[in-house]
């Protein structure tokens, strides 16, 4: 839903969400445009619903872009501008959690920049970043990539780089994600954030090691 500040980032498994996925002329928000957005509704862990459009940039999409995700100027010709586009998503999405890979660092940044743009409010969704999430749960990792995490599973990553095929692969991945640890069984050897309900990470402070919430600065919880 549309406020006035954004949601926290958690990490931690919920239960319904929306996965969702941009694809874009590039990768920075001061110059570049969505071309694609997609989500995939999730209750009590099942998909129920998915939502996807193409989005007309208003500009030339660069080959560089179209080599990576294949879309291109005649794809988006007639499709709609992302001030309709974004609209649609975020009544599709509601007050869901939003779950998404590299979101904290990327989409949410091009998701805050338009909302703000088009209607003067921000989305104030909670959102968890898969490849934070990942990282957490799965520290022996070489590699984190979404395509990496669906091999590591066995999930077909057929199709990836558009939109809604990453939706899928990455709703999986986010499944398989939270059966790495029983949630709130510190004998797993994670420690559980009884405010937020994120798992705690040992960090260094000026006096020595505490416990500090994986989700700071959302939530500022630590321990001795």
């Amino acid at each position: 839903m549309l406020g006035s500040s954004n949601g926290k980032s958690l990490v931690k498994y919920v239960k319904d969400y929306v996965v969702f996925d941009l694809e874009t002329t590039g990768i920075y928000t001061n110059s570049d445009e969505v071309i694609e957005i997609s989500g995939v509704k999730v209750q009590n862990g099942k998909v129920t619903e998915e939502f996807t459009s193409l989005v007309n940039p208003g500009r030339h999409i660069p080959k560089g872009a179209s080599a990576v995700n294949g879309i291109t100027d005649h794809m988006v010709k007639s499709a709609p501008e992302f001030s309709i586009v974004l609209k649609e998503f975020l009544d599709f999405a509601g007050n869901m959690v939003l779950v998404g890979h590299n979101i904290h660092t990327f989409d949410m940044k091009f998701i805050y920049r338009d909302a703000l743009k088009f209607y003067g409010k921000i989305p104030d969704n909670d959102y968890v970043d898969t490849l934070k999430f990942a990282k957490t749960v799965l520290p022996g990792l070489s590699h984190y990539k979404l395509v990496d995490l669906a091999e590591h599973y066995r999930i077909c990553a057929e199709g990836a780089h558009r939109a809604l095929n990453d939706c899928r692969m990455n709703q999986q991945v986010f499944e398989y994600l939270a059966k790495e640890i029983p949630p709130g069984k510190e004998e797993s050897g994670h420690r559980i954030c009884p405010r937020c309900g994120s798992f705690l990470t040992k960090r260094n402070g000026r006096f020595g090691e505490f416990w500090g919430c994986t989700s700071y600065p959302g939530c500022r919880y630590t321990e001795n």
